[in-house]
């Protein structure tokens, strides 16, 4: 059975005769490949709490890191993406092979015109580009000099990610989501290997670390093109604005680049505003943030990267009979996750925090694990809110209804803005713990996304609820509750974990992690949950 698009002019759905694999069955391949990366993730951080820890160095890496994120997520998954994806299955349902091979080829040649640009003017503009994420740095000119130079060498790996998406986007749309999935793994392993190999060759450290990011962002890219070679879908960047599908797709992308520039908007402004904040605010929520991406990113983005191609198909060649009922299993999929996850965060916030910084082998201290912890919780209250807005907007964009997710978002982000003032100020004052209040601001901001984007897919009947869904929320609940009391029975006190080992703790850590969702997992099945409720073709 070959893996290659049939030629002729017969509609490109027919570009593979292998029957695609089922939502929950795609899900599992991509959650297992991401949580190997998030776990890798994991050792990435504690690499950098043992090198770097919460200094005013980490700081200024984390911002020249974060700057190419934020834009790599406007540009590698984020608006590029629910524009193109939707575009693409049309043309496979409705198009010919060479049709689909002509827009590929137009999309990688105006993409990455557009990227090169980027990328040169902001390694020039540098300093300019630093007082925009960072002007807490200015009175600190050391700081500030070292962003800077920080931030020449990790931008390009906007360009390098944003093609490796490219690539990665075609593939999940042929149903083949194991290799996107896998690569950022490489950049988790360039990483580790900068800080822990190459960290003795430079005076500072950091400067290790920022070159791995380009390393990593090229073997990110060089590992897509075989597969799609063999899918007879490599590109031949042309660069022509005029085709109909690149005219189209820049069409989607200006609400949605909006509507997904909101979200890191917010991210951008919670890092200026932690720039004004104590010495380590930005770390602490660094780190909190990475833990509470952990079901986020192996659970919430597999889900929504499965179900968008599939969503588009079911919206543009092969009816809506099913596009209710995929929505339906997502929301299902995310309460199984996100309803545990959120409450086992809460419970183990300081254990984890503890194993995952190793803090007594690195630069860590006592005070930066207890603050990280408080941010954890925050952000861990906002989990289910986080998951959501990832599933229900996939259910606007499938559609190519970009402008609606951007109202809600837009809404969401002057909510988030005035929370940030109501909770960071009385936080910083009277407690000093004011990046809680960022954490918190986000949370609560993201249940009014999730809240108003899901009111319009009832409202409009595209969402209804099949039936035992109410079943299924009930014993998910009672699960989790009964879960989360065990948890708390066999934890101890938190000040008990410092008198272990490194070592210990992580053993702890993995057997109170493993055995909750062992526990949970068994209680549902008592409570009368079944495999065939959470499995959908």
């Amino acid at each position: 059975m070959s893996d290659s698009p049939n030629q002729g002019s017969a509609p490109a759905q027919n570009a593979t005769q292998q029957k695609p694999p089922g939502l929950f069955k795609s899900s599992l391949v991509v959650g297992c490949m991401t949580m190997l990366s998030r776990v890798l993730g994991l050792c990435r951080d504690i690499v950098f709490a043992i090198t770097v820890g919460a200094s005013a160095n980490a700081d200024a890496f984390f911002i020249a890191f974060k700057v190419p994120q934020f834009l790599r997520r406007l540009f590698a998954e984020g608006a590029f993406s629910q524009a193109f994806v939707p575009v693409l299955s049309e043309y496979r349902t409705q198009r010919s092979l060479e049709e689909v091979k002509r827009l590929i080829n137009c999309v990688a040649g105006c993409l990455g015109f557009a990227l090169v640009l980027t990328c040169g003017f902001a390694v020039l503009a540098a300093p300019v580009v630093t007082m925009v994420f960072a002007p807490g740095f200015i009175d600190d000119p050391e700081k500030f000099a070292l962003t800077e130079q920080l931030l020449r060498i990790t931008f390009p790996y906007l360009l390098l990610i944003s093609l490796t998406g490219f690539a990665g986007a075609v593939l999940n749309s042929y149903s083949r989501f194991v290799v996107p999935a896998f690569t950022p793994v490489l950049l988790n392993v360039s990483l580790i290997c900068g800080a822990l190999v190459f960290a003795d060759y430079f005076a500072e450290p950091v400067f290790a670390i920022a070159w791995a990011v380009i390393v990593a962002g090229i073997l990110q890219l060089l590992l897509q093109l075989p597969f799609l070679s063999r899918l007879g879908l490599m590109p031949r960047p042309t660069v022509y604005w005029q085709h109909e599908g690149v005219q189209r797709i820049m069409r989607l992308m200006v609400p949605a680049l909006f509507g997904v520039s909101v979200s890191q908007i917010n991210l951008a402004l919670d890092t200026i505003l932690a720039s004004f904040l104590p010495v380590g605010s930005v770390a602490w929520l660094f780190y909190s943030d990475r833990l509470a991406e952990l079901p986020l990113g192996v659970f919430g983005v597999a889900i929504a990267t499965v179900i968008l191609p599939a969503l588009s198909r079911q919206h543009s060649g092969e009816g809506d009979s099913n596009f209710s009922a995929t929505l339906d299993w997502s929301i299902r999929m995310v309460l199984l996750i996100a309803v545990p996850a959120t409450l086992a965060l809460l419970v183990l916030a300081e254990p984890l925090l503890m194993t995952m910084t190793l803090f007594d082998f690195g630069k860590m201290t006592v005070r930066d694990v207890t603050m990280a912890s408080y941010s954890l919780k925050a952000y861990a209250l906002g989990l289910l809110a986080f998951m959501l807005i990832k599933v229900l907007a996939t259910g606007y964009y499938a559609q190519q209804d970009m402008k609606t997710p951007v109202r809600i978002a837009v809404r969401a982000m002057i909510v988030n803005m005035f929370l940030n003032l109501l909770f960071v100020l009385p936080l910083y004052f009277y407690f000093n713990i004011g990046h809680v209040g960022l954490a918190l601001a986000t949370a609560v901001a993201a249940y009014y996304n999730a809240g108003a984007l899901l009111k319009g897919l009832l409202r409009n009947s595209v969402l209804q609820w099949q039936p035992g869904f109410l079943l299924v929320c009930l014993r998910i609940a009672l699960a989790a509750a009964l879960m989360t009391l065990a948890l708390i029975l066999t934890r101890g006190d938190h000040t008990l974990w410092l008198e272990l080992s490194s070592f210990e703790r992580a053993v702890r850590s993995l057997l109170l992690a493993g055995g909750g969702v062992v526990l949970y997992l068994l209680l549902l099945g008592l409570f009368g949950g079944r495999l065939r409720h959470f499995s959908r073709q």
